[in-house]
């Protein structure tokens, strides 16, 4: 039987999708979009519920000779009014009582609705339907009132015995922000709707730009003159009265770069896949990246004009990457669309609208403002400039502003169309010029009371940075801080990126994993591919604090960089049982001694040629530390180890050399190996045994 959706009910009984969905929620109906599909009995019970409030029929009208389900529950139907829970209750304690022996049920005070039909065997929404007739409106997650909890255990046929809760003394641990976070507190009564911030991603060639540029142009072109745009990294579009900002930096790479940084912009991912492609490597990347920042997605299915599309392939696709979409059951939106001929898209901008709505985006129009720096660059002729977009209060020029550590003054605003704006409220992009310097990407900004105090702010934090350079923790203190936590940490989580060399590696790895467990501990997989290990990763790992396992694979030189910058753990292996033991003892907060691999240096494969006396010799380049006759080298071949072993001979000019360093060519030999071929990068290494708690 069709279901039928949240929106439906809410024009049937009308009112709004979101307060129909919010109710739905108190009551224990498992909704979390407004296209949510509700069985019969669910929408019988919302319609109850307001048919509570209202004294009225709410949409379902009685069968002759027979009571509405309103009249069966309502407490007030009758000009002699007896309260249900001394009469209809005790009624229901006898027949109970007929029919079986009463049984004793021991509770705690606060027991949620769902808690108490669980231990009854009984259904949330009937234990619900039951509290709202003795008149006690209780969501499912809600807590059932002391005086109401025996008269609901006689009607269920229990007599109820009600223990004190006991107070659980809460252990958090103290976590400040991150240093480019700007905290704010508003009082609710000043928020007011915003337009939702949306940022587009999904695989290479997938249509992200096509789309944007199809949504720019089909709504902002017409206003603008001479129809020319002026690119300033986000826009807005207005639909039916509503705008909605689009952040024109599709990919995940900048959306998990900002939330690094702290700046959580986005309220709605649109997660585009080519119909005829269907999921792809950099599709899944980007769910995962949506998934760990816990941001709404809607699936756009593009490219459905082509006469290879197959959308319902797509959806069953995603569902393996844990997106399941309405169609299928699930509760994320999906929308079939052509960015090239235009086909869905209004149909796309529609359900943004819905699930802003939803959503209920809100904010503080009239206090100092504050927003993130989306874009930033020097400009000939006028200096540094940066897109910014506004998350609470209203920007004017003239207002002074910092962002982190760079002052300056709002001397011009440019919204998306080119034009010259005076202000901007939240969830408005727009370009800043009057900074000092430019700004980084990421960065939040604020206005504060003048030029000065932004100045003095910048100073101050310019120190910070400069000290905090040298206090950067390694990975080695992340990780004593990680095991920390997992030991003393009521419910750890422990995070984890996962890369293989291939596919039935990296499912067997997930497979075992998943049966890692401790009682008061998890392991959650935010992040799983093939091949070697990237910035991007080093990046998500950072955002999620996460550490990073690769099997069988490498990082990049810019892995390796980004992941000494920021000190995060990359702990790499060859063996699948040895990286499980190791998951293992972090999931326990500790670690066995193990061996730590120290890398001497790396050589680029630039040629290959034959010697008589050694074979298959590869031409390198020194790129960095130093290659060491005999020393242990591994060969990588895009990201993946292909092999393991020594280094035979190292020859510089026709000479035997014991070492040859960084900026030098010289020619390697590997023991009982000869696949080796240009562009491959030979990784030398040592291994020694360190003891680790």
């Amino acid at each position: 039987m069709a279901k039928t959706r949240v929106y439906e009910l809410a024009r049937e009984l009308g009112r709004e999708s979101k307060e129909v969905l919010a109710r739905a929620q108190e009551l224990g109906i498992e909704a979390k979009t407004a296209s949510s599909g509700l069985d019969e009995e669910a929408v019988e019970l919302l319609r109850l519920s307001y048919a509570e409030e209202t004294g009225g029929d709410a949409g379902s009208a009685p069968v002759e000779g027979q009571s509405s389900p309103v009249e069966a529950i309502e407490p007030d139907a009758g000009p002699e009014h007896v309260e249900p829970s001394e009469v209809d209750v005790e009624e229901e304690t006898v027949e109970s009582g007929e029919e079986a022996e009463e049984r004793i049920l021991l509770v705690e005070e606060g027991i949620t609705a769902h808690e108490f039909g669980r231990m009854i065997g009984q259904r949330t929404t009937d234990v619900m339907r039951q509290l709202m007739a003795m008149g006690a409106m209780v969501p499912g997650s809600g807590e059932i009132p002391r005086e109401y909890l025996e008269k609901l255990g006689a009607h269920f046929g229990y007599e109820v015995l009600v223990s004190e809760a006991e107070e659980e003394a809460e252990t958090h641990e103290p976590t400040g922000p991150p240093r480019h976070v700007v905290v704010y507190e508003d009082d609710p009564a000043t928020l007011r709707p915003r337009p939702p911030v949306v940022t587009i991603m999904g695989h290479v060639d997938h249509g992200k730009t096509q789309l944007l540029d199809t949504i720019r142009h089909t709504n902002v072109v017409a206003e603008e003159a001479g129809g020319i745009t002026q690119h300033i990294g986000a826009y807005q579009v207005e639909i039916e009265g509503s705008k909605i900002t689009f952040i024109d930096t599709p990919g995940h790479e900048a959306f998990t770069a900002l939330r690094a940084r702290g700046a959580n912009v986005t309220d709605i991912v649109v997660l585009v896949v080519a119909a005829d492609d269907g999921v792809m490597p950099q599709t899944v990347e980007a769910i995962d990246h949506v998934q760990a920042a816990g941001v709404p997605m809607i699936v756009a299915i593009n490219k459905v004009d082509l006469p290879t599309a197959d959308p319902h392939q797509v959806r069953a696709q995603l569902t393996q990457h844990g997106v399941i979409v309405e169609e299928l059951g699930g509760e994320v939106p999906s929308v079939e669309v052509s960015a090239l001929t235009g086909q869905g898209v209004d149909d796309l901008l529609e359900m943004i609208a819905l699930v802003a709505e939803v959503e209920e985006l809100k904010a503080n129009p009239n206090a100092p403002a504050v927003g993130t720096i989306i874009e930033a660059q020097l400009e000939v002729g006028r200096g540094p400039v940066a897109t910014v977009i506004v998350q609470r209060g209203t920007l004017k020029r003239g207002d002074a502003i910092v962002a982190w550590s760079v002052p300056g003054k709002v001397r011009a605003m440019f919204d998306h169309l080119g034009q010259q704006v005076k202000a901007a409220g939240p969830s408005t992009p727009v370009l800043v010029t009057g900074w000092e310097e430019v700004p980084t990407a990421g960065d939040m900004f604020e206005v504060v009371k003048n030029e000065r105090t932004a100045r003095k702010l910048a100073e101050e934090r310019y120190e910070q940075d400069r000290a905090a350079q040298l206090t950067i923790p390694t990975a080695a203190e992340r990780l004593a801080a990680l095991l920390e936590q997992l030991r003393s940490a009521e419910h750890a989580e422990l995070r984890i990126i996962v890369k293989a060399d291939a596919h039935g590696s990296l499912e067997a790895i997930r497979d075992a994993v998943a049966k890692i467990s401790r009682e008061d501990a998890s392991i959650r997989v935010i992040h799983a591919g093939v091949g070697g290990i990237t910035a991007n990763d080093v990046m998500l790992a950072e955002a999620s604090e996460a550490v990073i396992y690769g099997f069988n694979t490498r990082p990049d030189a810019a892995a390796r960089k980004a992941a000494k910058e920021h000190g995060i753990d990359i702990r790499t292996f060859a063996i699948i049982y040895e990286l499980l033991d190791d998951v293992e003892s972090l999931l326990v907060g500790e670690l066995a001694p193990e061996e730590v691999e120290s890398l001497l240096g790396i050589a680029e494969v630039r040629a290959t040629f034959r010697a008589p006396r050694f074979g298959l010799v590869a031409g390198c380049y020194v790129t960095e530390g130093v290659i060491q006759r005999n020393a242990r080298a591994r060969l990588v071949r895009d990201g993946v180890v292909v092999y393991d072993g020594k280094i035979a001979s190292l020859r510089r000019f026709k000479e035997d050399v014991q070492e040859v360093a960084a900026g030098f060519e010289c020619g390697i030999g590997l023991e009982n190996f000869r696949d080796i071929k240009e562009g491959d990068m030979i990784e030398s290494y040592e291994i020694r045994e360190v003891a680790r708690t």
